[in-house]
């Protein structure tokens, strides 16, 4: 297929989309395709996920069951673990994880072996667009060389190659993959242009820039720029506490400013698959070019200290109480990485509740987006504890020696939470309209008032 029939086939949704990855990123981009009428097939190697496709059960919040319903009915939606549906593919997305290691380098083993599987099964006239959150010159320098090397094809002559960052905000159903701007940059402007038109069908909005590196140097600054905004108000919060000021109270004056100013809010910790990982992923590029971001480096140092801060807090009410860290009782509130979400990657609550177990402490949890949470398997912990979420009761309230929000959904009643606790430590500020009960809370960001007064 030379460029002009690939274009044509787009314009005329007859363009068969295969997207290779199924998880936060890859489900809602297929789903999105397959809704504005385009054939997709989705590629993972996950059976489960596979069977549960099949089946229309979705295992992410932001997709319905009823919108797998529509399109696999339809025909125009299929999942698979077959590598060969890329032969009939004519545009093959990318979105495969990209964490890192135990050292904070980037782990590329997953995009590698994404772009493994469509090396010998690329064929001319293909467009291949990598969508994994990456550092600058993964797409030319990885994804690249693999795809030539295997297949005896010339990228930018024998096939198109594009990197197109995802935005995906779970949980937020005002944005979505329809209606956020898209930013596009191809290996060549022939592969910038195909790409951008295809992504025209799916968002009204898509910017081009020069170059796949541009494009996921783009997608960096996204993230780092929130990194680096929740670390001033995580390490002002702190200074805030001392001070006996509320840092809630003055983000609320600071935000009536109207320009200049974006609120930013303190909490636990960051999570979710991007601002904990991105500023590794610039950071070890950089040194590349000697050069060290210690900007960077020092917002993504403040935001992993949060954790401990909180539970520095929890040793701090439980002492004004006469009660010791060590072998008290925790019931830790939302695990999930942000507010009314199913998604834990990398959640603030993982390490807070590893300290809590180093200490000494029994910890329990109730999240009812997360019935299942592993703590630990990593440099820290690396035996790992698996945790069911427990039945929030009046009983688990009242038997435990402190209760600690992390993530503040909106399904909780904290009025009652506060009513039936001895000892609440709140990261999020979710009790901040909660009528005064028994419980002494602690705000992070707040002074600390000893007694049930807050």
């Amino acid at each position: 297929m030379n460029t002009s029939d690939l274009e044509q086939t787009i314009h005329n949704k007859q363009a068969r989309i295969a997207v290779i990855g199924l998880g936060y990123v890859g489900l809602p981009l297929a789903v999105a395709f397959a809704r504005c009428g385009y054939d997709v097939t989705g590629l993972d190697t996950d059976e489960s996920r596979v069977r549960s496709l099949a089946a229309s059960r979705s295992y992410i919040g932001d997709i319905r069951d009823e919108d797998l319903q529509v399109i696999t009915k339809s025909g125009r939606f299929r999942a698979t673990t077959d590598y060969d549906v890329l032969r009939e593919a004519d545009v093959i997305f990318i979105c495969v994880p990209t964490p890192f290691n135990r050292m904070k380098a980037p782990d590329l083993s997953f995009v590698e072996a994404a772009a493994e599987g469509i090396a010998t099964r690329l064929r001319v006239g293909q467009l291949i667009i990598l969508q994994s959150t990456t550092y600058p010159g993964t797409t030319e320098e990885v994804v690249l060389p693999i795809l030539e090397r295997a297949s005896g094809l010339v990228a930018g002559v024998d096939f198109h190659l594009a990197f197109s960052p995802e935005r995906i905000n779970p949980g937020d159903t005002k944005h979505t993959v329809e209606n956020t701007p898209k930013v596009v940059g191809g290996l060549t402007p022939e592969c910038g242009r195909l790409a951008a038109a295809l992504l025209s069908h799916l968002t009204p909005a898509v910017h081009l820039v020069s170059s796949p590196r541009a494009a996921e140097m783009s997608k960096l600054l996204e993230n780092i720029f929130r990194s680096v905004n929740i670390a001033l108000v995580n390490e002002l919060a702190l200074l805030c506490e001392r001070m006996g000021i509320d840092i809630w109270e003055v983000i609320e004056a600071a935000a009536t400013k109207p320009f200049g100013f974006m609120p930013f809010y303190p909490g636990a910790g960051v999570g979710g698959h991007c601002i904990p990982v991105d500023p590794y992923y610039l950071s070890w590029k950089a040194r590349e070019y000697d050069f060290y971001t210690k900007f960077i480096e020092l917002a993504a140092e403040v935001n992993q200290t949060m954790p401990y801060h909180v539970v520095q807090r929890i040793e701090e009410g439980l002492s004004a109480q006469g009660k010791c860290l060590h072998g008290a009782k925790v019931v830790v509130l939302g695990v999930a990485f942000k507010r009314d979400v199913d998604d834990a990657r990398n959640s603030p609550a993982q390490r807070v509740m590893e300290i809590l177990l180093e200490r000494g402490c029994e910890v329990i949890y109730n999240d009812p987006y997360v019935p299942r949470f592993l703590v630990g398997n990593d440099v820290f912990r690396p035996q790992p504890t698996v945790l069911e979420s427990q039945p929030l009761t009046v009983e688990l309230l009242r038997g435990a020696d402190c209760v600690a929000i992390i993530a503040g959904h909106s399904c909780y009643d904290y009025e009652w939470i506060v009513k039936h606790s001895s000892l609440v430590v709140d990261a999020p500020n979710a009790t901040k309209n909660a009528a005064p009960g028994k419980a002494m809370v602690i705000r992070i960001g707040a002074p600390l008032k000893i007694g049930g007064d807050e």
